[in-house]
């Protein structure tokens, strides 16, 4: 199985461990766009707004075509800003993409409260509680 793991970048410390684990199991694992640069959003912007609009368009078909490779999403959602189970917008957009795909949607830990709760629900993602043996 190929799967594709989505997160903030702030979780980016948190995905190796992750990746090495399902790759001893045999999955092929592609990472987050900006896995290996986690500040070139961050520097974007210093750029202006037009650069960073370039940026965030071809991050967006990058996620669009690694999205159509694969078998799943894993999506590593952890707490940030006092907010459990986080997704951002960016991540979002990589879920509903999975979505439209038909791809198996894997969450890391569970669904996040608030404005986005019954989408996020509607994708019926697979909820794995931490326990990567249950990705198959």
């Amino acid at each position: 199985m190929k799967i594709f793991i989505i997160s903030s970048a702030s979780f980016y410390d948190k995905i190796s461990p992750i990746k090495d684990y399902l790759e001893n199991k045999g999955f092929e694992v592609l990472l987050p766009n900006t896995y290996d640069n986690p500040n070139e959003e961050k520097q974007s912007w210093e750029k202006g707004y037009k650069a960073h609009a370039e940026l965030e368009k071809a991050l967006f078909k990058k996620s669009e075509e690694k999205i159509k490779s694969v078998d799943a999403v894993l999506c590593i959602n952890l707490k940030k800003h006092n907010i459990d189970n986080y997704i951002g917008g960016a991540t979002f957009i990589e879920i509903y993409e999975a979505f439209k795909n038909n791809k198996k949607i894997f969450l890391y830990h569970g669904i996040p409260q608030g404005m986005l709760y019954d989408e996020l629900a509607g994708f019926d993602p697979i909820i794995i509680n931490e326990d990567l043996d249950l990705i198959r």
